[in-house]
């Protein structure tokens, strides 16, 4: 005899399967962003305006997710899109660099510090000093490299050093005191970037010299 065929229940669908929660950026993160747009700048990829835009972002951003539109039209070789754990120095800066952020906020650098071989400053509603009167200078060459967008950034160096400027204001005012200095010796502190509708000046800080410029600058180069 036939058993009775029974109908067999309908097989449950799987539950959808949840997208995995947004990972946070970190302030490492949002720095490797934001060299991949100073690059760009540089290679005439990004105007002025639309570099402080964007840099404006990178520093609002909370997610990757979020910073990943800011460069997907830009090259990014030897800069990691993302992922923790630092990114590689920028060319021509090996090992030898420091970064300052204000975003709605102040950061400063003075006092007896050394001074890396680059000082890179990002303001964006905020303000920063970098003050160099004071410090120990292991480099010949220096640059500053500074972003103000609605922002400040303050850049003094002694008396007697080079001092050289090279920048853009777009609505804003970039402005360095060009001063060469007496000694052929001294290290040369190079002002680069721009500024939206943000200031950025670079000035000697007067009475402030370095003593035995020259001596120090062999001492720390080996020489």
């Amino acid at each position: 005899m036939d058993l009775e065929k029974r109908p067999q229940p309908p097989a449950t669908a799987a539950p959808p399967a949840q997208a995995p929660p947004a990972l946070r950026a970190s302030d490492a993160d949002r720095d490797r962003f934001s060299d991949i747009l100073r690059e760009a700048l540089a290679e005439g990829r990004l105007t002025a305006e639309e570099h402080g835009e964007r840099v404006d972002a990178v520093y609002r951003a909370k997610t990757l997710a979020e910073l990943e539109p800011l460069v997907h039209d830009l090259p990014r070789a030897g800069h990691p899109a993302a992922g923790p754990g630092a990114g590689p120095a920028p060319a021509g800066y090996p090992g030898t660099e420091e970064k300052l952020v204000a975003v709605l906020s102040s950061s400063t650098r003075k006092g007896r510090w050394r001074v890396p071989a680059r000082v890179s400053a990002y303001s964006v509603f905020g303000n920063i000093e970098i003050d160099l009167s004071e410090a120990l200078f292991e480099h010949q060459q220096v640059v500053v490299y500074a972003v103000s967008v609605f922002g400040n950034v303050e850049v003094r160096v002694p008396e007697n050093v080079t001092l050289r400027g090279s920048g853009s204001g777009v609505l804003g005012n970039f402005e360095v005191d060009t001063l060469e200095s007496r000694d052929q010796g001294a290290p040369v502190v190079h002002v680069q970037g721009f500024a939206v509708l943000g200031n950025i000046e670079a000035k000697p800080k007067r009475g402030r010299i370095v003593r035995d410029l020259s001596r120090q600058l062999r001492k720390h180069l080996g020489h």
